[in-house]
């Protein structure tokens, strides 16, 4: 409503712009005529006529202009401000960081893009894998140092929107192409050249149905992904899964996006891992909680395969600490336990701690 006065205002400081400008024009022309006729014969007394008319006309358009601006400043002023919570921002729910709807949107933040230092209780010497006819272990043991690098960065971008699509409580659909690549360096391995142990890729194809709700439930995702370690074989890693995806946000400050999926099927004899599902697992939970000053933000991942009595999941514990390293990071702790902490290791059980930095995320 307040959009709409303001809106109102304007268009009739507009058009009472319009309307004294003419005015003044009119008013000016016939000050000038009578100037002229009064005094066609003495300069001094016409210009001094001409002086005169435009101090009368000119004040009045000033005081005017001056006066419709100030009720326009000061109705935008007024105006309550909402505060966009964590999901709106990072799902764009309320529309407002869409740009020209023909074009691709500006690249924006999808997970959280961090970097680490991070060391591992139990590091990967020997990965292995039961896939049909591959080496199942690695010949040689890998000679990796258990303090590592690991990084993380994430974006997306929106591809395309629907509004009032009024389907099931969904309001509006959005499409999303995201990416998100994880690597871990062993940058402190230098009898071995330092090298990248592995680089996880993760494209994505998101379509996102906000339901307009101010909490609770706010978005359903249904998505497309795919996940790659770029290796050869035996050490190769790779999956496609379907999923579905709730968000769900309390008081602009807590959030909870519970996924479940589905993995597409391979040919057996193709298939670098045909247990994934066993660690990785069938569903993850991500809460989130970042107080109103944005200092500081906390994250717990869970991951399970639901099953039992072989149960086997992983945890991943992320804080932003509240010391910002100028006007882009703060300094960033992660701490996980159980399978699956690098695509990798989807068989392999450790605990890691690291301490680097992060990216906002939003």
């Amino acid at each position: 409503m307040t959009q709409i006065t303001l809106a109102a205002k304007t268009l009739l400081f507009l058009a009472g712009s319009c309307w004294y400008s003419i005015s003044i024009a009119q008013a000016s022309v016939e000050h000038f005529v009578s100037c002229a006729k009064n005094y066609p014969d003495n300069n001094a007394e016409r210009l001094k006529c001409y002086d005169n008319a435009i101090s009368v006309v000119q004040p009045k358009a000033y005081a005017l202009q001056s006066e419709d601006e100030d009720a326009i400043l000061a109705t935008s002023s007024q105006s309550p401000i909402t505060k966009r919570s964590y999901l709106t921002r990072a799902w764009n729910l309320d529309d407002m960081n869409s740009r020209d709807g023909n074009r691709l949107g500006r690249l924006k933040p999808h997970r959280q893009s961090y970097l680490v230092v991070r060391h591992s209780s139990n590091p990967n010497k020997q990965p292995s894998s039961p896939a049909i006819g591959h080496t199942t272990l690695v010949s040689t043991s890998n000679d990796l140092d258990a303090l590592e690098t690991k990084f993380q960065f994430s974006f997306k971008a929106d591809i395309g929107s629907q509004a009032d699509i009024n389907l099931w409580g969904l309001k509006t659909m959005r499409v999303w192409g995201a990416y998100t690549q994880q690597s871990n360096w062993q940058v402190l391995n230098s009898r071995n050249s330092a090298p990248f142990r592995e680089t996880r890729y993760e494209p994505e194809l998101i379509a996102t149905f906000g339901t307009d709700h101010a909490s609770g439930l706010k978005l359903v995702n249904l998505g497309l992904v795919h996940q790659s370690n770029g290796h050869r074989l035996p050490e190769s890693r790779s999956w496609n899964r379907i999923y579905l995806q709730g968000g769900w946000e309390w008081n602009n400050s807590t959030s909870i996006l519970a996924r479940g999926w589905l993995r597409i099927p391979e040919n057996s004899l193709k298939d670098d891992n045909p247990d994934m599902t066993d660690y990785v697992g069938r569903a993850d939970l991500v809460a989130r909680w970042e107080p109103d000053d944005k200092s500081q933000a906390v994250s717990i991942l869970l991951r399970n395969n639901l099953r039992l009595p072989d149960n086997r999941g992983f945890v991943q514990f992320d804080w932003s600490m509240p010391v910002a390293l100028g006007n882009a990071a703060r300094l960033h702790a992660q701490l996980s336990s159980g399978f699956g902490e690098s695509l990798i290791d989807y068989n392999h059980h450790q605990n890691t701690f690291g301490l680097g930095f992060s990216f906002r995320e939003w």
